[in-house]
């Protein structure tokens, strides 16, 4: 019988190998073992761990057809947050929009030497706005403990001067690290279509601080410090046109230059830094000189002779024939 039955299934044992067969006698029945199968039961569990069950969500299923309750445990489920009822807009105030307080300079200031009359009562002056200065220079090292005045100093000078290098190498790119988003656009606009060359050459006083304030906007704890610092140097300053031609002062003759340069600082950001917030033109300053303005050339018509129109009285005109010099 076993052989009759392996003569019929001969070809398709030869396809199958290591396969074993037996035959049970009683019920004439097949079994087959796998040799290639591990027979130790205990790397079940590591068979079942390489296989991980993922729940999928049901595509099928709408917002509309369910319920506030299924929704949320839905979103409980994902760890996802309900939506609000509002949109909030997010935005960031990295400098304020003006200059509160401004310092007022005393007329005539660098001209006039404290031991005139109207320079001792400049000096009188300054003592008693000195107490609210005082304050918020407290207040700024409450924000900055290593905060002094003489070392602020010297890194406003360092911003200063590296603010009019960028302007000169017209790097747009870096000069938001040394300008704030208020004074950016005057800066943008004063070398537009301008080649500057500038230069410091020394300090005719040292700077110092004469005027701090502090400011909170929204919260009283977002709080904003400003100072104003007194720069008297000695410059020289060349403005060019797109076409070259000099608009304003020279390369050659340096000029005293006395400035009130405001600094701005987000104390309660701590990744905040000392920036240019503006200027202070005081009011007894006299105008400065305009800068030449420069148009194309226009193309001239040559002609053999002109008329030239002389008015000799209101009511009689005389024509004076010229000739041309071209």
């Amino acid at each position: 019988m076993a052989l009759r039955i392996a003569n019929l299934l001969g070809p398709r044992l030869l396809n199958e190998p290591l396969v074993a067969l037996t035959v049970s006698r009683s019920h004439d029945q097949f079994v087959r073992h796998r040799h290639t199968k591990h027979w130790n039961p205990k790397w079940k569990t590591l068979r079942r761990q390489k296989v991980m069950r993922v729940k999928l969500p049901n595509f099928q299923e709408k917002p509309e057809d369910l319920s506030e309750e299924e929704i949320r445990s839905r979103l409980k489920e994902q760890g996802i947050l309900p939506p609000r009822p509002w949109n909030e807009k997010p935005f960031f105030l990295s400098c304020t929009g003006g200059i509160f307080e401004a310092y007022v300079p005393p007329e005539g200031d660098g001209k006039i030497s404290p031991i005139q009359v109207q320079g001792a009562k400049q000096k009188l002056q300054y003592l008693e706005k000195k107490s609210r200065t005082m304050m918020a220079i407290r207040k700024i090292k409450s924000f900055e403990e290593e905060f002094d005045t003489a070392t602020f100093c010297k890194e406003a000078e360092d911003i200063y001067v590296k603010m009019h290098d960028l302007m000169a190498k017209r790097d747009l790119e870096n000069m938001t690290d040394y300008v704030t988003e208020r004074a950016y656009p005057e800066v943008i606009h004063n070398i537009e279509n301008k080649t500057i060359h500038w230069k410091l050459i020394k300090n005719i006083e040292l700077p110092r601080v004469v005027h701090a304030r502090c400011t909170d906007v929204i919260t009283k704890e977002n709080i904003f410090g400003q100072t104003t610092v007194r720069f008297h140097t000695q410059q020289m300053l060349a403005v060019y046109d797109r076409f070259g031609r000099l608009m304003h002062g020279s390369e050659i003759i340096a000029k005293d230059v006395l400035e009130y340069v405001v600094f701005e600082k987000h104390l309660a950001n701590l990744y905040g830094k000392w920036r240019v917030h503006g200027k202070i033109i005081p009011d007894w300053l006299p105008p400065k000189e305009p800068s030449l303005i420069t148009y194309l050339k226009p193309t001239e018509e040559t002609s053999t002779t002109e008329t030239a129109v002389t008015k000799t009285s209101p009511d009689t005109e005389q024509e004076i024939p010229k000739e041309s010099n071209t």
